[in-house]
């Protein structure tokens, strides 16, 4: 949207004065044509966090090329982009991310409402360009790009991690030390978020207020609903909601268990937060993810396993088990059928029962009109 003196917000002439000299022309140019790009991103509602994701980038292609972005070209975004995926090994969806942001960035160092074509014209001689085009970028052709070994934890594997992640309270409180809390702590939060199919940040995000009763569901308790706060947002819009009704029962069990029994004898107790920290209000992602790389590799599970595989799994069990397709998907909080299907891995054995029940029906069908001849 045009300002009032009809210039679209981060325009060359809202942070270049015409006339001033600059003592560092290139550095400070491109500064302003970073919080020119800053600005516009705010505008259309963007995340901090993905607006400083893309300055990131941008500045780490703009460190690699040694170079201003009115001297940028194709050849150099090549050679970054190669290095990026033959020497620091970035995945598929990484490497697009790269590309994302510089192209990004290009749309609007090129864009005539924001001048600085000309601006960079009339100080440098040369003028930016897009450097980013359909040859030298990846394209985006599936709704899932995680790696083809990403899968769910079998029913046995995730039984052993439970149990494994159980065992370490019983090993460390009968040591005396005070590390059972938080060990018990994570053998809670793990099972929670395959309780109701979380990602690793709504799971973390949970606050002890985010549970409620569920008429239709009298035997959970407090604990029939958990109303997930902080899902996967779409680009522009905030966190997205959705409620995850509660589907067995030592779900509520084992947080009912948590809340009343363990939760208390927390340092940060008094705040909101579900899984308190020894250390702050909130256990951070990267103790999650340390905590479960340790369990998965103590039982000598496969590598490839992570946090994701807990909801993999959910989603799986529940399709396995026979509940409706349309519930789990609601469950999982997915727009669209196909999005749930890419998270279903079910086992060789459900495969097998059901292609034996649909040739006993089959079967069945084709003997009725014989028996109702006979």
């Amino acid at each position: 949207m045009a300002g009032k003196d009809g210039r679209a917000p981060g325009a060359a002439r809202l942070y270049l004065a015409d006339g001033v000299p600059l003592l560092r022309p290139e550095e400070q140019v491109f500064e302003a044509m970073l919080d020119g790009w800053r600005n516009q991103q705010l505008a259309r509602n963007l995340a901090l966090s993905t607006i400083n994701g893309r300055e990131r980038k941008v500045r780490a292609f703009a460190a690699h090329a040694d170079a201003f972005p009115w001297t940028w070209s194709s050849p150099l975004a090549d050679e970054w982009f190669g290095d990026l995926r033959a020497v620091r090994g970035c995945v598929r969806s990484t490497l697009r991310g790269y590309q994302e942001a510089v192209r990004l960035f290009c749309d609007y160092a090129t864009d005539p409402a924001y001048e600085w074509a000309s601006e960079c014209e009339r100080r440098f001689g040369t003028h930016p360009i897009q450097v980013c085009h359909e040859w030298n970028t990846a394209v985006h052709m599936q709704e899932c790009e995680a790696e083809s070994p990403k899968r769910a934890f079998t029913r046995d594997e995730l039984q052993a991690f439970f149990d494994h992640a159980d065992d370490e309270v019983s090993r460390v409180r009968g040591r005396g030390r005070k590390g059972w809390l938080p060990a018990f702590r994570d053998a809670m939060l793990f099972k929670t978020a395959y309780a109701y199919g979380l990602r690793r940040n709504e799971t973390r995000m949970l606050d002890t207020a985010d549970f409620g009763r569920n008429p239709e569901g009298a035997e959970f308790g407090e604990y029939g609903v958990c109303y997930v706060r902080h899902g996967k947002a779409k680009k522009g819009s905030p966190p997205k909601r959705r409620s995850v009704l509660t589907v067995w029962e030592w779900s509520a069990e084992i947080l009912d268990q948590w809340t009343s029994e363990v939760r208390p004898a927390m340092r940060h107790a008094d705040g909101p937060a579900l899984w308190p920290s020894e250390r702050g209000r909130r256990v951070g992602l990267q103790r999650l993810d340390s905590r479960f790389a340790t369990y998965r590799d103590d039982l000598g599970l496969d590598p490839v396993l992570d946090f994701h595989s807990l909801r993999r799994s959910y989603i799986t069990h529940l399709i396995e088990d026979g509940w409706d397709a349309f519930f789990v998907q609601s469950q999982a909080g997915h727009d669209h059928a196909s999005t749930t299907s890419i998270y279903t891995c079910v086992s060789s054995d459900f495969r097998t029962r059901t292609l034996r029940r649909a040739l006993d029906a089959t079967v069945e069908a084709a003997l009725k009109p014989a028996r109702r001849a006979r």
